[in-house]
């Protein structure tokens, strides 16, 4: 029997004009995405190491600032705008701020964002996450190398505007935060394995 059967396209054909509405549709198919100005970009999966990191730093962070922020690692939607949604590896969101955490994701800025880099995320963690999260009000971004044992401190000096870049922490320095008091920890106690 020969019969011709006009299907929708599926989601993942459409290259450009992705909405929030769209991504909730995709399938669950084990991978991560992030819609970016519009366009659904596909995330490579994180190195073991790298989640070893990513949980012992939250470890780290939980042992002083949990009982005033609520703290979320990846994977988790962060709804940036209707066109943009990110997926930090690490988040905080001051408890003040809980309605803003909602069953299938954050919507809005978080207080603090974390990216451990990874060879294959450099350039998306330190050029296009740094102007989205800027862009859509994170009043403080943090870069990870684990590699060479330091984080990067952005913060924002006026909402909206671009970030500054106010510490590089090194291995035995001790990260603070203006925004974030909770925040005291030695950079080479967080960034490792365990």
């Amino acid at each position: 029997m020969d019969y011709e059967v006009k299907k929708k396209l599926p989601p993942m054909a459409k290259k450009s004009g992705w909405t929030v509405d769209d991504y909730f549709e995709l399938p669950e198919d084990g991978n991560q995405y992030e819609i970016v100005d519009g366009i659904l970009e596909l995330k490579p999966s994180p190195t073991t190491d790298h989640q070893r990191v990513i949980r012992h730093l939250d470890d780290v962070l939980s042992d002083t600032c949990e009982s005033d922020y609520i703290m979320i690692l990846s994977p988790v939607d962060v709804i940036l705008s209707e066109r943009e949604t990110r997926q930090p590896d690490l988040l905080m969101v001051h408890r003040s701020r809980s309605d803003i955490v909602r069953k299938n994701g954050v919507y809005g800025p978080t207080d603090l964002v974390v990216e451990l880099l990874s060879p294959n995320t450099a350039k998306r963690d330190r050029v296009m996450k740094l102007k989205s999260y800027a862009k859509f009000g994170v009043p403080e971004y943090w870069i990870a190398d684990y590699e060479h044992r330091t984080i990067e401190q952005y913060a924002q000096t006026s909402p909206g505007g671009p970030y500054e870049l106010l510490n590089v922490f090194a291995a035995d320095e001790t990260v603070t935060s203006e925004r974030l008091p909770c925040v005291s920890f030695v950079v080479k106690d967080a960034l490792k394995i365990v």
